[in-house]
């Protein structure tokens, strides 16, 4: 049996960038799923961990960075899936959650062998976590219901590559993946 992590992808977001108007209505439409996968991997104790870009704030700390989200125009797609007080916390600079960031080392540190993907952007930090958590020899299931896309064509296509390229298992959040 391998010990799984949900991995939460730049969900903590003002979306006051130059893609959010094509993001935004993606995003409402995988928050629900987001949430319900947040609430299983809770109820199953697996470890929820949110990596996150820190837009630039490099003193700031997550509580800081969450106080900013919420209190943006679009608080509410942040505030179902804020985190809780058991929830871990990266900060990530680039579009990997793996690119100079120490989660490998934290997910080692848990015995995590298996993490599962949602968040934002499927066609770029998605996709290139993937590939980086594949060359790690970690197992990556990518919830394709509860990633949020740009370009609906790219979001497929980075999905098959996920699936075939990388050998990701593809899930739906209904299903029961932790």
């Amino acid at each position: 049996m391998s010990a799984k992590a949900l991995i939460v992808i730049d969900m903590l977001n003002s979306y006051e960038h130059q893609d959010a108007e094509r993001l935004l209505p993606s995003v409402r439409e995988a928050l629900p799923n987001i949430t319900r996968l947040i609430e299983q991997a809770r109820e199953h104790d697996a470890e929820v961990i949110y990596v996150n870009d820190n837009f630039g704030l490099w003193r700031s700390h997550h509580d800081e960075l969450l106080d900013v989200v919420l209190r943006g125009p679009h608080a509410d797609l942040v505030e179902p899936i804020r985190p809780d007080e058991e929830s871990l916390f990266v900060v990530k600079a680039r579009h990997s959650i793996f690119f100079e960031t120490p989660l490998e080392y934290l997910l080692r540190q848990h015995g995590i062998d298996t993490i599962v993907l949602c968040g934002q952007v499927t066609e770029q930090c998605v996709l290139y976590s993937a590939l980086d958590a594949h060359i790690r020899h970690l197992n990556v299931i990518v919830a394709e219901d509860a990633c949020a896309h740009i370009h609906g064509d790219l979001a497929t296509a980075a999905l098959q590559m996920m699936e075939r390229n990388m050998r990701a298992r593809l899930a739906d959040s209904a299903e029961e993946i932790f």
